[in-house]
């Protein structure tokens, strides 16, 4: 054996001796990562775990799974993986829903004791749609029409609760209009249901954006605080005088007790592939911008924002005070 093929066996073995050290301390991971989505297969939340996880698994080096499962108002993700181990290889998407539904009904978790925040990852933007036949043709239509038949028209959200619910229950405190929700367990089967025309309107996350572009749907009003220059023409709800502000952000959690060093791992895997153009062109498509947060950062929003949220949702009559 010549001398090159002796130093390149040699670099060889030493790589795999490190492979197996490192392998023997436990560095993570050491298997493939899979993550719960909160809301269904093929919706924006998925798309967007899927663009991540393809980008991370080329710098852990393992694979990420990410496996739907949207349920109980978009928390059954998490709650899945809060008695799995914490080594990071079960983790899960978490949504606001997750803050609220402790003050709607008995929970299986605490939100604050029971995961280890990892990094926050994107916001939803929210509006009111209806199909491009409908007759409602501006924000103004469809109120007038939920106050002269109050309770007929109805409107698709992600489940009791959730901001969806919330715009509507501001859009009726406001104009005296009311309306029935229908809950569905995601985004897709909302809009499924609305092109159907088994609902009038959803009030839901932009993933009906491209859908608005083709000429399939209509964009009546859009609950965030300034107006989307994608859709310049669609006031909001705020200069309708509706003071509603759609807010619905998401992060990476695990079980609580995660070693800080695999969380960190985690979190510059994820923050690096959350920097690539290609993300940003994704969230784009769905109205939506990157909602960085570090693990503590995430973890302080999520505190604060667990105890701001109750006054919100007396006033919406969801809580009593």
């Amino acid at each position: 054996m010549d001398r090159r093929r002796l130093l390149a066996a040699g670099a060889a073995g030493t790589a795999a001796i490190a492979f197996s050290a490192a392998r023997a301390q436990g560095r993570y991971p050491t298997r493939s990562v899979t993550i719960y989505g909160a809301l269904p297969a093929a919706g924006v939340m998925d798309q967007h775990l899927r663009a991540l996880g393809e980008r991370v698994q080329k710098t852990l080096g393992q694979p990420i799974v990410i496996e739907a499962k949207p349920g109980a108002g978009a928390t059954l993700a998490p709650q899945l993986i809060q008695s799995a181990p914490p080594d990071g290889h079960l983790l899960a998407a978490m949504t606001v829903n997750s803050l609220r539904y402790p003050y709607y009904q008995k929970t299986p978790y605490d939100p604050l004791r029971d995961f280890t925040y990892i990094i926050g990852l994107s916001n939803f933007t929210f509006g009111i749609v209806v199909t491009a036949d409908s007759p409602y043709r501006t924000i103004e239509d469809l109120i007038a029409a939920g106050k002269a038949n109050p309770g007929k028209l109805s409107s698709g959200s992600t489940g009791q609760g959730g901001t969806g619910h919330l715009i509507l229950l501001d859009i009726e405190k406001a104009t005296g209009a009311r309306f029935t929700q229908v809950p569905f367990k995601g985004g897709p089967d909302g809009i499924q249901a609305l092109l159907g025309k088994h609902i009038d309107f959803v009030t839901d996350g932009a993933q009906w954006g491209p859908m608005v572009e083709d000429g399939r749907l209509r964009l009546l009003a859009l609950a965030t605080e300034q107006r989307v220059a994608r859709f310049k023409d669609a006031p909001t709800l705020r200069e309708r005088g509706i003071d509603a502000v759609g807010w619905s952000p998401y992060g990476l959690v695990g079980p609580r007790g995660m070693n800080p060093e695999v969380v960190r791992t985690l979190h510059d895997a994820f923050k690096s592939a959350m920097e690539d153009p290609a993300i940003d062109t994704l969230l784009e498509k769905f109205i939506q911008v990157r909602w960085y947060k570090n693990a503590a950062d995430y973890r302080a929003w999520a505190e604060k924002y667990f105890v701001d949220i109750k006054p919100t949702l007396v006033r919406a009559g969801l809580v009593q005070g």
